[in-house]
């Protein structure tokens, strides 16, 4: 072997050594940031639940809104030719 071939053979093993070591490093980097992301989503959900936990619940004596019924269960529903007529009225097309 030559000192040629050797230096060639040596620069293939120094590319391919360091093509692994910026593979590894470039690998703990993402895991570092990910680390970071999941440490502060935690640190932000503990928050969240200490600020939940401090502020009152809210009062069961505020009255909810409901539906306004719009027919009783007595009244009858209008004639079919009454409601068609009151659509047409309307500036509806039937």
């Amino acid at each position: 072997m030559t000192k040629e071939e050797r230096d060639r053979a040596e620069a293939r093993v120094n590319k391919v050594t360091k093509a692994a070591q910026d593979a590894r490093s470039g690998k703990t980097d993402r895991e570092a940031e990910a680390k970071a992301v999941l440490d502060n989503m935690a640190k932000l959900k503990a928050l969240r639940l200490a600020r939940e936990a401090a502020a009152p619940a809210p009062s069961a004596a505020t009255p909810k809104k409901t539906r306004a019924k719009t027919k009783t269960s007595g009244e009858k529903a209008p004639a079919l030719s009454d409601w068609l007529a009151g659509q047409q009225s309307g500036g509806r097309r039937i």
